[in-house]
This record gives structure tokens, sequence and C-alpha cells, in this order.
């Protein structure tokens, strides 16, 4: 007899609590077993095993509370992906060897996962694929989003005359993120504003090119949480801080507070179809809304953060991700 399906994988990091938290919370009144991995101690502490024999696979694991077989979990919610975090004693070209290794087996057992029938948020290939911030962007403005003019290049030639073509309001940022959390710990990159002087000092772009953007008058910016096909909005005014106007997460927790928001209709029906047009059940989506009234899309992150849009203004993800991953559907 198959044991039954009644363990959720929360695949995270070791500085990660409220939202894990609570998803653990949430998933346990369902009758789930919650079974948290912080993926940076695989391989020296987390054990995984993936064999295919015959026509059968067998995919495990074992931690320090026992051993979970592949028949056992239903389904994973793919939080954070972390580099193992291995002996600093091994020598360089050895730890390299082994990092890539590490990487590739956890990616092989996610794939065990998702071939056995496990639900999967976000699906671990439509998670990577959707990282894609050109692409989110080209079909965004396909679908009839508003996306704002946008160039990358390490042409710093092209740089100048696109900061001319936007009559010099610009912003940079990265296509990729450098850090893991907005906790910290790990290197940032901000949006920043781009000035004149600035356009004398892109020789870094030899090394690594970079995404720029018009900069666009705003009245507040929204981070919308899209689970299944429904949209949990919160809304910030960064107007008010100094060091938040560009980018709201520059601002200090005390200067610009969450509110409730709003989507119009259209607008919450193409985000909702670009999602799944992506491949992802869960996205967490950042527009700029102008003083004329438009909505204008920025990006989504798979694996954005909730946890303040919860825990600030009570929106009810943590119930509607346990619901999907409980196999429960999403509540309205």
């Amino acid at each position: 007899m198959l044991p039954a399906r009644d363990t959720v994988l929360l695949l995270t990091h070791g500085g990660d609590y409220y939202t894990v938290d609570r998803i653990a919370e949430e998933v346990s009144r369902r009758g789930v077993r919650a079974l948290r991995l912080d993926t940076e101690t695989f391989p020296e502490e987390l054990v995984l095993t993936s064999a295919l024999e015959g026509d059968g696979d067998e995919v495990s694991l074992r931690t320090a509370e026992g051993e979970v077989r592949v028949e056992q979990v239903c389904s994973v919610w793919l939080r954070r992906l972390l580099p193992p975090r291995l002996d600093a004693a091994l020598e360089p070209g050895w730890r390299e060897g082994c990092l890539r290794e590490s990487q590739a087996a956890l990616e092989g057992f996610l794939d065990g996962l998702e071939a056995a029938g496990c639900r999967f948020v976000n699906p671990f290939r439509a998670d990577r694929s959707a990282q894609d911030k050109l692409r989110q962007l080209r079909r965004a403005r396909a679908l009839g989003l508003e996306v704002p003019r946008t160039l990358v290049t390490n042409d710093a030639a092209r740089v100048r005359a696109f900061f001319e073509h936007v009559h010099g309001y610009m912003v940079a940022k990265m296509l990729t993120p450098l850090s893991q959390s907005m906790r910290g710990g790990q290197p940032f990159v901000y949006t920043s504003a781009m000035g004149p002087e600035d356009l004398e000092e892109l020789e870094g772009l030899h090394h690594c090119p970079i995404v720029f953007q018009e900069r666009l008058d705003k009245v507040r910016e929204l981070r919308v949480a899209v689970v299944g096909g429904h949209c949990f909005v919160g809304a910030i005014d960064a107007s008010r801080s100094v060091m938040g106007q560009v980018d709201w997460r520059r601002a200090g927790p005390d200067e610009c507070p969450w509110e409730p928001g709003e989507l119009p209709a259209e607008v919450a029906t193409r985000l909702v179809r670009l999602i799944a047009d992506l491949g992802l059940v869960y996205g967490a989506a950042d527009f700029i809304v102008t003083p004329e009234g438009r909505h204008v899309f920025l990006e989504v992150n798979s694996a954005g953060e909730w946890g303040m849009l919860e825990h600030d203004l009570g929106l009810p993800i943590a119930e509607a991700l346990a619901d999907v991953l409980s196999g429960r559907g999403v509540r309205r």
C-alpha cells in the first residue's frame, strides 16, 4: 500500500522566516504536513536520492526528522534555492565542481518530484524561464499592458542616446537580483536615477550590461501578489521618502506605510493572463500609477516578497497559497 501524499515541502533558506512560517501554519491547518528544507544545507546536511531502475524511479530525501519518499509529497513551494554552504577549507577548484554537481543534483531531484506528479509553486522550469525580464516585458506588451521604454545594452553610446530620447528621465537597474532576500545579508542593487554626470561613468558596461528605462512620474506604486487567478494588491507612496522615491525598497520602515490598493479590472485580467502565460502559479508584479491614472507594468518576480502585504494589510496570501499547495484551489 502506497503512503498518503500528506507532505508539502517548503524550499527556502536559513534566514527566511515570516512567510515560511505563515505557509507552514496554513498548510498544517489543512491537515497536511509542512516540511521546511533550507536548501543551502544540501549536500552537507540534507541527503537527496534520485534513482532510475527499470521502468521506475526512486526519489527520496533524508533530514534530521527522518526519510521522506516522493510518494508522500503532494506539493512543493519553491520559495528560494540557495547555493550549497560548503566547507570553506575545500580547495577552490574542487569547491567549484562540488557547487556545480550539487546544484545539478538538486535540480534533478526537483525534476523527479515534478515527474511524479507533485504540484509546484512555481514549476521549476517555468520559474527559471520567467526570470527573463525582457521576455516578461514583451509578453506583457503583447497582452495590452503598458510597459516603460526599455534599453538593455553594454554600449555607452546607446545609453547616452537613450538618455536624450527620454529627455533625461532615466533609471538603471539589473536584469537579475543579486540578493536572495530583501532582508539583507547579500548584495542588493536598487533601481537608481541617472543624471548627466552618470553618463561620463559608464566604463562598467564593458563588464556587465545594464537595464535602462524611462523614469515615470508616479503617485503611488503597487505590489500585486497573484495566486492562481486572484490578485492581492498593496499600494505605497514613496514620494514621502528621500531615499525611496525611485525605489520604494530604500525607504525607511516608518516613511511609507503600505495601504490597500486596487487594479482596474482590465489590468488585473491581463496580469493574470501574463502569469499563466509564463507558466507560473504565483508571481509578485510591480506597477507604477502615474498622475494621469495609467498603470504601467514594471516586472513580475516569480518569488517576490508578499509578507509585508499580509502582515501590514491582512491580505490572506498565505491562505491562498496553502489552498493551492494542499490541493484546495484558490480562495476568492
